[in-house]
């Protein structure tokens, strides 16, 4: 297999450089990408060192690196590309057709997608994660009248990352309630989620995928037995059809896919916008 080395470049954290160059790239199955992020290049000092760094790759190697940037200023763009690589610059090639259309110049500040000028929209993201830990597993506050979402699930089954993206990237209330022996001897959900339960949404996962997870956490034991797990989903596969939870599979899917399933499936609305 080919391997090609790709360097995600920004005057930020390059989380948007690596957002998109990682869904561009994953469409060429046929080459291994070793990937490498340079992000805060905000001095021409530093710009200069990146271009070191990435001619130093391409001259050790048989292929020239790939460059996804994302950097504002124009002076420190104009060295990167110097740089011997194929220099793909997402504002070149999207913000001059957006200025055309909308007849106006972009500001070229940096920092604008990520950082802290959206006061409002921050607080609500630490304000929801604040929420989605505190009702975690049950948590201590069970503060369920003010989730937007309240995920139901045997244990490692995603329950936990997926309340955390869905509250630090759209600022939602996501809380979570593991099932357990009690919910599995009794066939039922307790009272106090049954009055939220048009906010319940279930989550499944293979029983191979989650025997190997709960080894990683707990080798030996009931826990991580194929039987245990599989007596677990199957019972909690009831209690949603009992109550008509909807659901997903998580085993194919990333938190990202996963959270979007379920803010589409829910209609949740999404406090902020990424």
């Amino acid at each position: 297999m080919v391997e090609r080395t790709v360097f995600f470049l920004s005057d930020q954290t390059g989380v948007t450089a690596e957002t998109l160059g990682h869904s561009l790239i994953t469409q060429f199955s046929a080459t291994k990408f070793r990937q490498t992020t340079l992000p805060f290049i905000d001095t021409e000092d530093k710009a200069r060192e990146a271009v070191r760094t990435i001619n130093a790759v391409g001259e050790s190697g048989a292929t020239r690196p790939i460059i996804f940037s994302t950097l504002v200023q124009g002076e420190y763009r104009a060295i990167l590309k110097e740089a011997n690589g194929l220099h793909l610059d997402i504002f070149d090639e999207f913000l001059g057709p957006l200025a055309a259309e909308l007849d106006q110049e972009p500001s070229y500040e940096p920092g604008r997608a990520h950082g802290m000028s959206d006061i409002d929209a921050y607080m609500k993201r630490i304000e929801a994660t604040n929420f989605a830990l505190a009702n975690d597993d049950g948590g201590i506050s069970r503060n369920y009248d003010v989730a937007d979402v309240i995920l139901v699930g045997v244990s490692r089954s995603g329950k936990t990352p997926t309340c955390l993206y869905l509250a630090l990237q759209y600022g939602v209330y996501a809380a979570n309630y593991p099932l357990t022996d009690e919910e599995f001897e009794s066939g039922g959900l307790p009272d106090f989620l049954l009055k939220q339960k048009e906010k319940l949404f279930g989550l499944s996962i293979d029983p191979d995928r989650l025997s190997q997870i709960r080894k990683e956490r707990r080798p030996m034991g009931k826990y991580s037995s194929v039987q245990q797990v599989r007596f677990e989903l199957r019972e909690a596969a009831k209690i949603f059809q009992r109550y008509g939870i909807p659901n997903v599979d998580t085993t194919r899917f990333s938190i990202e896919e996963i959270s979007s399933r379920i803010l589409d499936n829910t209609g949740v609305e999404r406090r902020v916008r990424p």
